[in-house]
């Protein structure tokens, strides 16, 4: 209780209680239809308080911190919310100031605009349309705008999210929140940050590939990306790991091939954490790579170590859960087509068996349906 709390001696744990105590009651005026939004101002301490209250709140709530520290790495305030950070400039010691009153005032204009808009599109309908969830990186972006293009000529609206730790681990929320109907995972690379988590793209939140399951949505899971680890510069490489081939993404992201014995682990999270799901699931894999880098005759091709992965996953699958292996890339559009349709069957009460059937007929497929 409070009396603990100021009894004790650990200042982190006082300021996660009030935080989460402060999410209780933002909560409560939000179901209850009395808030708008919220702002708050702060230091390091205050910037940790106010985010562990918003992200209480649903996303699409307006909310906005004016933060010191706004300029710096604000991945733990922000995390999978969607959390607006203002650096303030000058410190808030003392109140307004010259540097930091125009900035203030600026702030609370663009809630209260934030707010107008929020309500604005609950009256039209706007927001919280049921959508089909799509994971993306880069690498996989031929796969992922295909099959965009072809779920939105199917009548459904997409939303994609990159597999960048917080998209992915937001998409988890969104579905928890029922804001997604389905979930086509092109790109399940943050499964790989969460089992190792010096990956720069590790899941803000644990827990990928469970929303789906548990909310008993469809789901189709593929491993793109997960061949390669993200890291900063090559400076950042972990040493153990430097030697292996690499691919130099940009100055600031560089791909480090994952081995076989790494895919194995990850092959049994995903395995689990399918096995798990209410709803309907199917595995697809593109024998021939999962990414644009990992395609043949990239450097971060590995046929046999990608081949570790799938045979694991194999063996641990529950016989409920198909998994279809077809001889082509992840970028390759039939399989956007293939991997999307069976999305759409698995989204009909039929099922998904014909979708497979049927997309595969003129397809090479180095495994059927088992």
């Amino acid at each position: 209780g409070i009396a603990q709390l100021r009894a004790g001696r650990r200042r982190d744990e006082a300021m996660e209680a009030m935080g989460r105590g402060a999410g209780q009651v933002l909560r409560r005026w939000h179901d209850a239809g009395d808030l708008g939004g919220v702002i708050a101002v702060g230091g390091n301490q205050g910037t940790a308080i106010a985010s562990i209250a918003m992200r209480a709140l649903p996303i699409g709530v307006p909310k906005l911190i004016v933060s010191t520290v706004a300029s710096g790495d604000v991945r733990a305030y922000v995390a999978d919310a969607d959390i607006a950070m203002l650096f303030s400039v000058g410190d808030l010691l003392g109140g307004p100031n010259p540097v930091t009153g125009p900035i203030l005032a600026k702030a609370a204009a663009a809630l209260a605009g934030m707010a107008q808009a929020e309500a604005e599109q609950r009256r039209s309908g706007e927001r919280r349309l049921a959508a089909v969830a799509v994971t993306a990186f880069g690498n996989t972006h031929d796969a992922v705008e295909a099959a965009r293009e072809r779920l939105l000529a199917a009548g459904h609206e997409v939303v994609p999210f990159h597999a960048s730790g917080a998209c992915g681990s937001a998409m988890e929320r969104l579905i928890d929140e029922g804001a997604i109907e389905a979930v086509l995972d092109l790109t399940t690379h943050e499964l790989l940050g969460e089992r190792y988590p010096a990956d720069i793209y590790a899941p803000v939140r644990p827990g990928r590939l469970t929303g789906a399951g548990r909310a008993g949505i469809p789901q189709v899971v593929v491993p793109g990306g997960l061949e390669y680890f993200c890291f900063g510069p090559p400076e950042t490489i972990p040493e153990h790991l430097r030697g292996r081939p690499t691919h130099h993404h940009n100055p600031y992201n560089t791909n480090v091939r994952t081995s076989a014995e790494e895919l194995e682990a990850v092959a049994e999270l995903m395995a689990d954490r399918l096995n798990a799901a209410r709803g309907p699931v199917a595995v697809v894999i593109p024998a021939q790579g999962w990414s644009q880098v990992g395609s043949p005759g990239e450097v971060l091709h590995d046929p046999v170590a990608n081949g570790a992965f799938v045979e694991r996953l194999r063996r641990r699958l529950a016989a409920r859960v198909p998994l279809t292996e077809l001889d082509m890339t992840i970028n390759d559009p039939r399989f956007a087509a293939i991997a999307t349709d069976l999305l759409l069957e698995l989204l009909a009460p039929a099922g998904a068996s014909r979708a497979v059937v049927a997309a595969g007929r003129d397809i090479p497929m180095k495994e059927t349906q088992r």
